[in-house]
């Protein structure tokens, strides 16, 4: 087993996220709790190609979209400002939800963006820590000891919501 502490949370979160996985993938060393960058033209060295079958590592395979999607609806639904909520919600809607949420969150509702980041940011080390906890590599008690701030408080705090 892995020590928590000693693993990079917000690396493998970045990992879980990412949804350009066809170009690159993600890989943990199982021993060490290192977290490897893949291509299949310049390996995970950045010289040597090398087949993923020919590693000793867990591919971290990203979450589906409508996971980090869902959370974005959640943070529409919590915000206060009725017209900023409905504004981001319509965003969501259809192909492009992504580009569209940011470039609504960033150009008309720049207060919002240090909450929106602290949740987006907690629930994707909540995800990280149980996906480690889930490929055996930390326990069950040290996942559920994982207390980073929570996404409702990262909301409650911030003034606009």
């Amino acid at each position: 087993m892995l020590d928590l502490d000693a693993l990079d949370v917000d690396e493998i979160a970045t990992a879980l996220a990412d949804q350009s996985a066809d170009e690159h993938r993600w890989l943990i060393d199982p021993t060490t709790g290192e977290v490897a960058f893949w291509t299949s033209d310049m390996g995970i060295d950045g010289e040597n190609p090398v087949e993923l079958d020919e590693l000793d590592l867990i591919l971290i395979d990203p979450l589906p979209s409508h996971v980090w999607h869902q959370d974005m609806v959640d943070f529409a639904d919590g915000i206060s400002d009725r017209v900023a909520g409905e504004r981001l919600r319509r965003s969501l809607q259809g192909k492009g939800a992504f580009r569209r949420f940011r470039n609504e969150l960033h150009q008309r509702h720049p207060e919002l963006i240090s909450a929106w980041h602290a949740m987006r940011d907690a629930r994707a080390h909540v995800r990280a820590v149980q996906w480690l906890a889930d490929e055996g590599l930390i326990t069950q008690e040290a996942a559920r000891r994982f207390q980073p701030e929570t996404t409702s408080k990262a909301v409650e705090n911030h003034p606009h919501c």
